[in-house]
């Protein structure tokens, strides 16, 4: 029996706070791997650019992965909900249109985690800027070119 997406169940009681840490997950629709094409990968990128220069939000680290997207990120202005969606719809229009294809580039909805006020965000941005050695894509972090960390 195929399972039923639960993504609105994520969006029911979530709240942003401006100057708080996120960890921001968002999958492409039907887990295409979309962004296995470097070039396209770097569509995304500069949608995470910009946001960080419009000072939405302080990009700390992200990766692009093939089918998904990891993003440890600051919220400076605007709620949660506004500024993924906006990554997201201006990436889909930039893809669809490099690329030809039309329909949705996302699944529905987005997983985030607050982080903590004094966590350390260091661990987080490990973990994402590692997911390209983890899944064997690379065998050292300087051979992927879609991933960026402040403090590297």
């Amino acid at each position: 029996m195929p399972v039923k997406p639960q993504s609105h169940r994520l969006r029911q009681g979530r709240c942003s706070e401006n100057g708080r840490a996120y960890l921001i997950t968002s999958v492409v629709h039907k887990r295409q791997p979309v962004f296995s094409d470097w070039q396209t990968g770097r569509l995304l990128v500069a949608e995470l650019r910009r946001a960080h220069e419009q000072r939405v939000a302080d990009s700390i680290a992200w990766v692009v992965m093939p089918d998904h997207f990891h993003w440890l990120m600051q919220l400076q202005h605007g709620s949660l909900g506004e500024v993924v969606g906006s990554v997201k719809a201006r990436c889909t229009q930039a893809v669809n249109q490099k690329t030809g294809r039309r329909g949705p580039l996302w699944q529905t909805g987005y997983h985030d985690r607050a982080i903590r006020d004094g966590e350390d965000l260091k661990p987080f941005a490990r973990y994402i800027i590692a997911n390209p050695l983890r899944a064997g894509l690379v065998e050292k972090m300087g051979d992927y070119p879609l991933w960026d960390a402040c403090w590297i």
